[in-house]
């Protein structure tokens, strides 16, 4: 059984984890400071528009936060994930299988970093605004606050293979895989529990958890740590049938799909864990 950290212990380590586990990151001086001179209205500006972005649609919180998970765990957190094909030059990673059609909040970083621009033209890189809005969405929605040190730079070029080849942890990882992937980053077991604690927001497709409900043998695997009354519940809105619903969203947290709360881990002690990935965390694989 995996051992589970206090709520605040577990938030503040999972996103501060997230932002700082990056290769490219850590041949570079961060410094909380970094544009202190050259960008003072940087933190209010970027807080603003998060605010704006998660009133108008609640969702859009756990979407940006995800979004810098997915850019930080390919290749370092430097902004790949939001460069679009450019054909003969660059090949991106938005169509990879973990963000084709998965991925979203591009448009709203788009907004953000054109809200930086009118008062810091040519000054904040993308990498370190999608640091602070993660920080920013987690405590909009309720969740701690931490200090965020930037100074990364945006990369030129982005990695779909990379993004393919298992670099983000795929909703049907088991225990060994996702303890592998973690470890090559140089983050240990307890910090995988602890980066885990972020599905306390955010929903997440038919696609990616119809096997565990529907525990068919014929299927990846055969998840049987599952609460026989969360899955019909679940059922009610994805199709056994792969092409049938597969779109159709469910929240990572049932108790506070909106909050950022623990409820997520207390979910895994009862079977309630959406993803087969999380509650592997707690059945120990």
């Amino acid at each position: 059984m995996a051992y589970f950290p206090s709520y605040r212990v577990i938030i503040t380590l999972a996103i501060l984890l997230v932002s700082l586990s990056s290769s490219s990151a850590k041949k570079q001086e961060l410094s909380s400071h970094f544009y202190k001179h050259s960008c003072p209205e940087l933190f209010s500006t970027v807080k603003c528009a998060v605010r704006n972005a998660i009133k108008n649609e609640t969702r859009m919180g756990a979407s940006l936060l995800r979004l810098h998970f997915h850019d930080c765990f390919v290749n370092g957190c430097d902004a790949s994930i939001l460069l679009d094909d450019v054909t003969g030059s660059i090949t991106g990673e938005k169509t990879a299988g973990p963000n084709n059609n998965s991925a979203r909040g591009f448009d709203t970083i788009d907004t953000i970093k054109s809200a930086v621009e009118k008062v810091c033209p040519a000054t904040v890189s993308c990498a370190d605004i999608l640091a602070i809005v993660a920080r920013d969405s987690v405590v909009q929605l309720g969740g701690p606050t931490w200090e965020v040190k930037l100074g990364r730079r945006d990369s030129l070029n982005a990695s779909l293979a990379a993004a393919n080849n298992g670099s983000i942890p795929a909703p049907t990882s088991s225990l060994a895989n996702l303890t592998a992937r973690f470890n090559q980053l140089g983050l240990s077991n307890r910090d995988l529990v602890a980066l885990s604690g972020a599905h306390t927001i955010g929903q997440a497709r038919c696609t990616s958890f119809r096997n565990r409900i529907y525990n068919d043998t014929n299927r990846i695997y055969n998840d049987t740590n599952i609460n026989s009354i969360f899955a019909a519940q679940r059922q009610a809105n994805c199709p056994s049938a792969s092409g049938l619903g597969d779109n159709n969203l469910a929240p990572l947290d049932r108790i506070t799909p909106r909050r950022f709360y623990n409820h997520y881990f207390n979910n895994l002690v009862s079977k309630n864990g959406l993803l087969h990935s999380d509650q592997e965390l707690f059945n120990g694989g």
